[in-house]
């Protein structure tokens, strides 16, 4: 088999397990309509079920940074264990109460593994780049944004029994375990020298590492409330033009839509940034997100067909750049560190994301549904300040062999 053939097959196995592991991320987010009914959650449970995962991914990706484990350890021995034991905790919830206290910890568990899983995902794709990062990168991300999605795509298919999503997101998570023995690493892959805990400070020290970074966190102001509450939203707004069981049926495919939607985004924007641009593709893609959010409230309780098709183009847009973050920080660290630079970042950006996630309730009460998500604008807008501030820089050079 040839390199090109080898390198193309090993990325699509890759992003297979990527697409099937992170069905776990948003498998019980997914079914909170159906909880809510059955369990009757507070607002602060309910903001649990996903925001848990994030606490736990950023405990997982900062213990990972700290260590260097996404340099130092074998890639695939990582990915495989983190979506094992991933797929069990999620399991788990078949067997117990969705109020009982131990849920948040076993979404957790879950989110702990997830740093097992996607940024090393991206350092495995990272081996194989030779002139394409942002398409290697953009690829793997899609793979996320349709595997976060795909729960939504269960819970549809699974009508109103909300434990053939848990059980078919981990039987998922179990194919990727399996899947990931088939994946090849790339030419570009080289044992890490010896890890100094201070490497995690050239996040902050490299300034061009710093704007890509701030870049990143104001896309992330913004990506997981939508991608939490968007279900929600939709249910609600469908429900006053429908009957409430037809509105839950065609908000879980809306919903779906939407997320799955942002694959396209990402497999054309790394397409694109690498002709294009980094820096250009950012801004491009933020400030059509940040409008998406400032507008998307004005639609509730209108046409469900144009709301949902406002919902897609937000959900194209508002993870397009997300890989081309990645790509930047990898094109801009020293080259023994990336994996631990790409870890960092993730666990700095999904921290943020707790704060929009347990907000989202009290903006909706504070603002009602038609203004609610517009706070999440200020995020994209100030990406689209720290991008700029980037292009600016002589380092910028570096990104997208030059293109900037």
């Amino acid at each position: 088999m040839t390199p090109i053939s080898d390198k193309w097959l090993s990325l699509s196995i890759l992003a297979l397990c990527q697409v099937a592991a992170m069905a776990l991320w948003f498998s019980a987010s997914a079914v909170l309509p159906s909880l809510i009914t059955d369990y009757n959650l507070s607002s602060f449970q309910q903001a649990l079920f996903t925001s848990s995962v994030q606490v736990g991914f950023v405990a997982g990706s900062l213990s990972s940074a700290m260590f260097g484990l996404a340099d130092r350890l074998p890639p695939k021995l990582f990915f495989l264990s983190s979506a094992i034991i991933a797929a069990i905790a999620n399991a788990i919830l078949l067997i117990v109460e969705p109020t009982d206290a131990i849920v948040p910890l076993l979404r957790f568990i879950t989110g702990i593994c997830m740093a097992g899983i996607y940024p090393v995902g991206m350092r495995m794709a990272a081996t194989w780049a030779k002139g394409d990062m942002g398409l290697l990168v953009g690829i793997l991300v899609g793979a996320l944004t349709l595997g976060s999605a795909s729960p939504h795509l269960f819970n549809a298919i699974g009508g109103i029994d909300w434990r053939f999503t848990i059980a078919a997101a981990s039987a998922c998570a179990i194919f990727s375990a399996i899947g990931i023995l088939f994946f090849k690493m790339g030419p570009a892959y080289t044992k890490a020298p010896k890890f100094h805990p201070l490497h995690i400070l050239s996040a902050w020290k490299i300034k061009s590492v710093r704007l890509a970074n701030l870049g990143y966190l104001g896309h992330m102001w913004e990506l997981y409330a939508m991608w939490a509450w968007i279900g929600i939203f939709l249910t609600a707004s469908f429900s006053l033009s429908m009957s409430n069981d037809r509105a839950n049926e065609l908000a879980k495919l809306a919903t779906f839509g939407t997320m799955a939607a942002g694959a396209i985004g990402c497999f054309a924007a790394g397409y694109m940034a690498d002709k294009l641009g980094r820096t250009t593709l950012t801004i491009i893609a933020m400030l059509i997100s940040g409008s998406c959010a400032l507008s998307v409230g004005f639609l509730f309780g209108a046409s469900p067909l144009w709301l949902t098709l406002l919902c897609i183009l937000w959900g194209i847009s508002i993870i397009a750049d997300s890989a081309q973050f990645s790509a930047s920080v990898a094109e801009l660290s020293p080259p023994e560190i990336v994996g631990t630079m790409l870890t960092l970042q993730t666990s700095i950006g999904f921290t943020l994301t707790l704060i929009t996630i347990h907000l989202m309730p009290y903006a909706v009460d504070l603002l009602s549904w038609h203004y609610a998500f517009a706070p999440l604008a200020i995020g994209p807008f100030f990406g689209v300040w720290a991008m700029i501030k980037l292009r600016q820089h002589p380092d910028a050079q570096k990104l997208a062999n030059g293109k900037k």
